[in-house]
């Protein structure tokens, strides 16, 4: 589907790309085949779409699947389809908001961890890929489209000037990949940022979360990055939601063997479990 079917389909439905919404829709059909060439998909999948749109990606993803469930927060773009039956037997259409989906249930109902891939509203990228962490468990693999500046971060190793929180969580519980870059002129409307193709693997085990309190562990890593150009001692102390004070931060910092001089950027993932380890065992104050 090219840019004049696009429009002329959003014109006859008294539709238009939502600002709010972060609408970009995918212009060029073979992009979209090698984003679920990418993505591994095969004839046993039953994948979960995130934000259906025109059906891009849906049709040719639904073409090599067993199943695609497509959650779509539009109700316009829920109405064409519903009204044209233009997508495959294999989809399901539901009227979803994205950051309310339930990935656990999801995988209850399919029978095992599961497949996302999307094109991701880059409104919601970051929102949906703490959403992610949290429910790792349910989620074998996200093959998703976001904004360039986001796919550094998530792949940025410590001590970069990319590294930070996202860096961190999905390096506790996951592999990111980047795959392909993709330019403007592959969308309508074109966005003023290249995008690029990531996989995000989930591992079944992830070791050192065994024991870790996620809620925590976000809560470290957000007070350590909060003011990432102070030292761990400082940001940790800063009157943040852990409640440290200096000495309690110097005690915590002391206890997981990590130098109170260092920023949160110098710390790898294993040293921030092991900070949330031994912040969970501090006696209340």
């Amino acid at each position: 589907m090219n840019q004049t079917e696009i429009k002329k389909i959003l014109e006859e439905r008294g539709l238009a790309p939502s600002k709010q919404l972060g609408q970009n829709f995918l212009i060029q059909p073979g992009l979209a085949e090698k984003i679920i060439n990418a993505a591994g998909i095969t004839a046993d999948d039953q994948v979960i779409e995130l934000g259906v749109g025109l059906g891009a990606l849906t049709r040719p993803l639904a073409a090599g699947a067993a199943r695609v469930i497509g959650l779509e927060i539009d109700s316009g773009i829920i109405k064409y389809h519903r009204e044209t039956q233009g997508l495959p037997a294999n989809v399901e259409l539901r009227h979803q908001d994205l950051l309310h989906a339930d990935f656990t249930a999801l995988a209850e109902e399919v029978g095992g961890r599961v497949k996302i891939i999307a094109n991701l509203p880059y409104a919601i990228t970051n929102p949906l890929l703490f959403k992610l962490v949290e429910q790792h468990r349910a989620v074998k693999q996200a093959v998703l489209m976001i904004q360039k500046e986001v796919a550094l971060r998530l792949t940025a190793k410590p001590s970069t000037k990319d590294y930070g929180v996202l860096s961190v969580l999905l390096g506790t519980c996951a592999t990111v990949q980047r795959l392909l870059e993709v330019g403007p002129a592959n969308f309508y409307p074109r966005p003023k940022v290249d995008s690029v193709v990531i996989a995000i693997n989930f591992h079944e085990r992830p070791v050192g979360l065994e024991n870790i309190d996620l809620a925590l562990l976000r809560r470290v890593v957000d007070s350590a990055f909060g003011q990432r150009r102070k030292t761990l001692l400082n940001s940790l102390s800063a009157g943040g939601s852990l409640g440290l004070d200096r000495n309690r931060a110097a005690a915590v910092l002391a206890a997981a063997g990590i130098d109170q001089r260092l920023r949160a950027e110098n710390l790898s993932t294993a040293d921030f479990l092991r900070l949330s380890q031994a912040v969970a065992a501090q006696p209340k104050a």
